[in-house]
């Protein structure tokens, strides 16, 4: 069997990397799914993708001399891993290719908003240099609820300390150090709801997530309050979202993930809305996450050609979860 190497979902900004540290590599573009994939991986040994390539069992299971399998992302729940471990095939992951940028870009999102930067550019670009109308708020002494205190959430947490603000949270797992260092509270969700001046979700999207923002749960939250998500869009209802909007039950949505990113037109009138901020599922995407992305995608396909074991294998992990969690 050869070491045919495939690259799916390559930026054209990165082919060089890829092309340096794999010459031999094929780098493949507009390949996400179904016959076309498995036209494109026949007899490969190895394939690297990101998020917007599906690997489910059908696809899987037509690749018979795939053995690695190397997803660019924190999240595999793109790819089918019991049929992947049927096959033999080892999946490997980036754990944590940049969770402080996915951090800094809540912050971004955030200040921008509340201190009213796209209005002052474009008041001062208009010949109009004049702070009236523009009074922002303070984050100093703010209470900002995070859902999930996973890498992400844990540098949040940080960020949030530097800036003065109280910090509740919402996980089944306590990390410790945040409760003894950065004085953040656990509470359960509905507390966490009525107390934040802004709720920030960094939780995965499964069947207990997916939703968990509703009609009924958004009723908890306080008037007014600012909700941000960089997670994933089906953690809330966008219609609930949008009705909330109206009446300011939340005061400003900030978005890098919509519910309904594959049909825009689902989507529209949630973007429009005035008190919405979107961005294109940019958190993550900063030169310094990139490298370290490709580097350690690189690392497992190195190891694994050494016929040693790459150190991101996808496996379940270990942990102790006393917290009531996300539950309402």
């Amino acid at each position: 069997m050869s070491d045919r190497i495939v690259f799916l979902d390559v930026d054209p900004e990165d082919v060089p990397s890829v092309q340096n540290r794999f010459p031999e590599a094929e780098i493949l573009e507009g390949v996400h799914q179904g016959e076309q994939l498995i036209a494109a991986c026949q007899g490969a040994k190895v394939v690297s993708s990101f998020i917007h390539t599906q690997w489910p069992a059908d696809v899987v299971q037509q690749l018979p001399d795939l053995k690695l399998l190397c997803t660019r992302s924190v999240g595999f729940n793109h790819i089918d891993l019991q049929t992947c471990e049927t096959q033999g095939i080892t999946v490997c992951n980036v754990p944590d290719y940049g969770s402080h940028v996915i951090a800094e870009h809540v912050f971004a999102l955030l200040l921008s908003k509340v201190r009213h930067i796209p209005e002052g550019d474009a008041r001062v670009e208009s010949g109009e240099f004049d702070y009236h109308g523009l009074r922002g708020v303070s984050l100093r002494g703010k209470t900002i609820g995070i859902v999930g205190t996973g890498k992400i959430g844990r540098k949040v947490a940080q960020i949030a300390h530097g800036f003065g603000m109280h910090i509740l949270a919402v996980d089944m797992c306590r990390v410790m150090e945040l409760e003894d260092i950065l004085k953040v509270e656990y509470v359960e969700l509905p507390e966490l709801l009525e107390r934040s001046d802004i709720v920030t979700l960094h939780v995965p999207a499964t069947k207990e997530t997916t939703h968990m923002l509703n009609e009924e749960t958004i009723k908890h939250m306080k008037d007014g309050a600012i909700l941000i998500n960089t997670a994933r869009g089906e953690l809330i209802d966008s219609q609930a979202l949008f009705d909330a909007l109206n009446t300011n039950k939340i005061q400003y949505a900030l978005l890098d993930v919509l519910e309904h990113e594959t049909n825009f037109a689902e989507n529209e009138k949630l973007i429009d809305h005035p008190n919405v901020v979107v961005t294109p599922h940019i958190a993550f995407y900063a030169e310094e996450s990139m490298s370290n992305m490709y580097e350690d995608c690189f690392e497992s396909i190195r190891l694994f050609l050494a016929g040693d074991q790459p150190e991101h294998i996808v496996k379940p992990v270990q942990k102790v979860c006393d917290m009531p969690g996300i539950s309402s």
